[in-house]
């Protein structure tokens, strides 16, 4: 049987073609271009009246989450770093589309200041905050621990570690009972590729840092869930993530034979930040393609 035939799907399969890019990498550049949900996504106002800020809502995942929370009734505030400016336009527009509220707030994670400042201009320009989804991340491949500079550690560490615990120390102050907070963690916490070790790492902390935290503000009513994504199809791919040789055949190894597209791990965030899912906390949903890592 051919290969199209046993993994057959209407979402495209490997290989793909070359296609580096400079960090942080857009989506608009990709080949093909990823699926967000800007036409398959349909909403139910699940979250309506809600407010949320999601960094890296941009492109990939973050992106099918601002789309989707619109579609689903929330208004919704993106940061990105500046040079994003051209995906993170097309989002406004797409969040603007539905009737709500999009709020543009570019800007380095990187810097504990910043961090705050944003999740203050979020409320403030949404008139409140629901939901805190911590999705923005960085990931370079090395090929060895001894090519892995102590500033490149940092900037990984800094983005997916330092950041979700500014953010959510800042949100804090405004999240209310009922509130959801949901980290992006990934299938490498649990099965670390050789070549991802400081990325790997983040994503294994941000697992403990769900879990525990959900200890914390349960007594607030707060809920805190993680969501662990296998191969998607972002702009993290080609942009340094991966070898390009990798990049070719990516999401090649996972059971349905193809990576997942932004616009199938949405629903997830969807859940997580409804009312619907009010006793579920301290959780870590997968979404890997069939491989079964969580």
């Amino acid at each position: 049987m051919k290969k199209d035939e046993t993994h057959s799907s209407h979402f495209p399969q490997p290989p793909f073609a070359q296609q580096p890019q400079t960090a942080p990498g857009l989506a608009s550049k990709m080949q093909p271009t990823p699926d967000h949900g800007e036409t398959r996504y349909k909403g139910h106002g699940r979250l309506s009246g809600k407010k949320a800020l999601i960094t890296g809502g941009d492109s990939g995942i973050g992106r099918a989450v601002a789309i989707a929370y619109a579609r689903e009734g929330a208004d919704v505030a993106i940061n990105y770093l500046p040079e994003e400016e051209k995906d993170a336009a097309e989002v406004v527009d797409l969040i603007e589309a539905e009737g709500r509220k999009a709020v543009a707030l570019p800007g380095d994670l990187r810097d504990e200041a910043f961090c705050q400042k944003l999740v203050e201009e979020a409320q403030q320009q949404l008139g409140g905050l629901d939901i805190l989804v911590n999705n923005a991340g960085r990931q370079q491949y090395h090929h060895s621990i001894e090519e892995l500079s102590t500033e490149d550690f940092d900037a990984t560490f800094k983005t997916n570690v330092y950041a979700p615990f500014w953010l959510t120390k800042a949100a804090l102050k405004y999240l209310q009972p009922g509130s959801a907070i949901i980290n992006t963690s990934s299938v490498q916490a649990f099965q670390p590729s050789d070549i991802l070790l400081d990325y790997a790492q983040t994503k294994a902390c941000g697992v403990a840092f769900t879990k525990s935290l959900a200890k914390q503000l349960g007594k607030r009513n707060i809920r805190v869930n993680a969501v662990a994504p296998g191969p998607y199809w972002t702009p993290l791919q080609p942009a340094g993530g991966q070898p390009q040789e990798k990049v070719q055949e990516f999401g090649e190894s996972a059971p349905l034979g193809r990576p997942g597209q932004p616009v199938e791990i949405a629903p997830l965030y969807v859940l997580l930040a409804s009312d619907e899912a009010s006793y579920t906390s301290g959780q870590v949903w997968c979404s890997d393609g069939g491989t079964g890592t969580v």
